[in-house]
């Protein structure tokens, strides 16, 4: 049932355009996205991002239609029915479980169901946002946003389901806590095992998914915009974390194809002792040579991590820099310059990215390509087996926001996403604070930007591969 990559679009935009307001809804909560605005454009350009995360894009894409239980589309589009497609995803569904169980328990939620819920989460829940919530999903989405509930708390939804008698969602609420439980236990087991083994490792996990993959984010084949996650404040090992004191602590490569934040960046980055180096109006072309001469200056590359921040115009997949005449410099090989394969010096290190895309329209002018596999020195493994016990993917942070090209149109236009992550990255670096939960403070701000400016939304696309904490402080 594979489908060739050309029909992506055109299977999303069929998708889109069959979706009534309420299951685009779902469909975009399923891709992590929590914001209200449920249109078609919204849907079509979440989807053609998330889709560029898999190699098996279109298996995702029907999966998510079987989870709106569209089996008329998957018919349609796949040639496929739901007995045929459901045995192929028992080989691996990509979905977060988490949300599928939400989506689920809410088709099976009645509307008496739904006002005792709302009722019992009173003291918890604005009476506006009670009043606002139509179904379900609403509320659960009201209460990820307060960090009540998330992949990794579910108790409190747990408690209210038996409480007005719905026992039988509660079990199923029961099923999933124990099943992540079971999965977070098994793999320490295995890192336990693996430590036992091979002491001399850099990290408590070797495996290609390990264990903060699997509670924080997925891999880039398996992608997922973690939700807000809660911690107590307890205690870091070592091991827990990435090093980072090196000084200066890495590179901080900042190429701005705009003339808008880039000196913003540089400061909030040097304030974190960072070596700075900034590349201003580069064209596609140009930022790929830049990016592949930094991956092999072994000078850039000695420190404890590697951060590059990038702001251009672009399309879904594609920067441009300057250029007005090509299709730009793929997003994906920004990334690929720097895997543990690519860029060995950087191999158990963390891979910071920030890029803020101002979207134009899609077009194919003159294809121009920048990145031939062929043409990528790998520099040498500097003598340590790392490139061989970490996994190509690994240690990546990868954070992607767009927003409309006519805001840079203003006069004195400054990002919103780029403003809200310094600010964060300052608060951070006065309490001590994860770069994800950095992060989630981001994600805040873009939320009541996007509620106050609907007009002027940011849209923002959260992965990573991390291993280990990472504290810039």
């Amino acid at each position: 049932m594979a489908l060739p990559d050309h029909c992506q679009l055109q299977v999303i935009n069929e998708i889109s355009e069959a979706l009534c307001s309420g299951e685009r809804r779902i469909l975009l909560y399923l891709c992590e996205i929590l914001d209200t605005d449920n249109s078609v454009g919204c849907l079509k350009a979440t989807l053609e991002s998330k889709a560029m995360c898999y190699e098996r894009w279109d298996l995702f894409l029907a999966e998510l239609i079987l989870a709106l239980r569209r089996y008329d589309i998957l018919k349609k589009v796949w040639k496929t029915s739901r007995e045929q497609f459901e045995r192929t995803l028992k080989v691996g569904p990509v979905l977060p479980k988490f949300r599928v169980l939400m989506v689920n328990i809410g088709e099976e939620m009645a509307n008496d169901d739904l006002d005792s819920l709302k009722f019992l989460l009173s003291k918890i829940l604005l009476r506006e946002k009670m009043e606002k919530a139509q179904n379900f999903l609403d509320v659960i989405i009201e209460l990820e946003k307060l960090d009540k509930v998330s992949p990794e708390r579910v108790d409190i939804l747990e408690k209210k389901l038996r409480d007005i008698g719905r026992v039988d969602l509660a079990k199923k609420v029961t099923a999933y806590k124990m099943s992540e439980l079971f999965t977070v236990t098994s793999e320490l087991h295995i890192s336990q095992q693996q430590r036992c083994r091979a002491p001399h490792l850099l990290s408590p996990s070797n495996s290609s998914h390990p264990l903060l993959q699997t509670r924080r984010g997925q891999s880039f084949h398996s992608e997922n915009i973690p939700a807000p996650v809660y911690r107590e404040q307890t205690y870091q090992s070592p091991l827990d974390c990435y090093k980072f004191n090196s000084n200066p602590r890495g590179v901080c490569l900042i190429i701005d194809c705009v003339g808008n934040d880039g000196v913003m960046l540089e400061d909030t980055f040097k304030a974190l002792q960072f070596n700075v180096v900034v590349h201003n109006w580069l064209s596609g072309g140009d930022i790929y040579s830049t990016l592949a001469k930094m991956s092999t200056q072994r000078e850039n590359l000695e420190g404890d991590g590697f951060v590059c921040c990038i702001m251009s115009r672009g399309t879904s997949d594609y920067l441009l820099g300057t250029d007005s005449n090509s299709t730009g410099l793929r997003l994906d090989n920004v990334r690929r310059l720097f895997t543990a394969d690519a860029c060995p010096m950087l191999a158990g290190k963390p891979k910071l990215f920030f890029i803020q895309r101002y979207s134009i329209p899609e077009f194919q002018p003159h294809a121009t390509t920048y990145h031939q596999d062929e043409d990528l020195e790998i520099d040498g493994c500097d003598g340590l087996a790392r490139c061989d016990i970490i996994p190509t993917d690994a240690d990546v942070f990868w954070s992607h926001c767009w927003t409309d090209a006519r805001q840079l149109e203003q006069g004195l236009h400054c990002s919103i996403y780029l403003k809200a992550l310094t600010d964060a990255l300052c608060k951070g670096q006065r309490r001590k604070t994860h770069l994800v939960d950095i992060h989630t403070e981001v994600n805040g701000a873009l939320f009541e930007h996007n509620k106050r400016n609907p007009g002027a939304s940011y849209h923002i696309d959260l992965k990573h591969t991390l291993r280990k904490d990472v504290y810039l402080q």
